[in-house]
């Protein structure tokens, strides 16, 4: 999870079990249109229930899943009018298929079309990974007549190497692409290319921004904090810095995808030329 950092520096602040692991969650959310209750929103979706005792013991995965979830809310997945996954790897879009028996798999949410951007979309079926098994076909084919493409501006262009500095040229306004009426996704590449943070306004006028792999946890605020498969690690190292910029800039609340403790942070300078984040009380 944390690149080339040494596990002597990590380990301080995330302490591996036994067995070289550390605690993660699957954050995920719900939303519902305050003049459109009926109108229901789930961004992310965790790993799902279709791994084996083995892989489930591997990776350490509790039985609870996205559809549990939802019944402590009192939503039935058949209820949930869109689906938004920042990207396709198994533990963000897992829950998008889930066990109707034993060797059968049904649509988790039979009414609702999922959301992605076109880059991922591709890199998800061609395999694009460091991983070999990431990107599973068990949840890539059954929503394929489903998925609703994106095709939000990249933050740089195609093989161009940005300075570690280097910002978009275009303003994120103009790199925004609208999901649903209210809700966009701009990429954040790094971690694949493809990857989206999302964005809305909530309740109380806040800005929400929830942050893909970019910035899993809390702990990956540093500049050389990022994760062993990114496709590009340097690259996630440049849209960091602009990430974070912007969440200063932009007045930001960051939902943070994997952070197992308080997700909701906000994000300010540090005064050594990189930022710090700030933990919520009543977020």
């Amino acid at each position: 999870m944390f690149g080339v950092v040494p596990r002597v520096l990590w380990s301080k602040a995330a302490k591996p079990d036994d067995r070289g692991r550390i605690e993660l969650a699957h954050n995920c959310l719900l939303l519902t249109r305050v003049d459109q209750p009926s109108v229901k929103v789930v961004i992310e979706l965790g790993s799902g229930d279709k791994f084996d005792a083995k892989a489930r013991d591997i990776f350490g995965l509790s039985e609870f899943t996205i559809v549990d979830a939802l019944r402590e809310a009192n939503v039935a997945p058949q209820d949930v009018s869109h689906v938004i996954v920042s990207h396709l790897h198994f533990d963000h879009a897992g829950g998008v298929t889930r066990k109707s028996s034993p060797s059968d798999i049904e649509l988790t949410f039979p009414n609702a079309p999922v959301h992605v951007q076109a880059r991922e979309w591709r890199d998800a079926n061609a395999n694009n990974s460091v991983m070999s098994r990431t990107y599973l076909r068990e949840n890539l084919d059954p929503i394929r007549d489903r998925v609703k493409l994106l095709d939000a501006p990249l933050p740089f262009e195609p093989g161009h190497i940005p300075a570690k500095g280097e910002s978009p040229r275009a303003p994120l306004v103009d790199r925004l692409a609208e999901i649903v009426p209210g809700i966009f996704g701009f990429i954040v590449a790094g971690h694949t290319w493809g990857q989206q943070a999302i964005l809305f306004t909530d309740d109380r006028g806040r800005t929400i921004v929830f942050t893909p792999d970019v910035l899993p946890t809390a702990n990956h605020v540093g500049a050389a904090y990022n994760m062993a498969y990114d496709v590009e690690p340097y690259v996630s190292t440049v849209c960091r810095r602009w990430f974070l910029h912007e969440a200063v800039v932009n007045d930001w609340t960051l939902v943070l995808d994997h952070e197992p403790g308080e997700p909701v942070r906000k994000v300010e300078p540090d005064g050594k030329g990189w930022f710090r984040l700030v933990q919520l009380s009543g977020a």
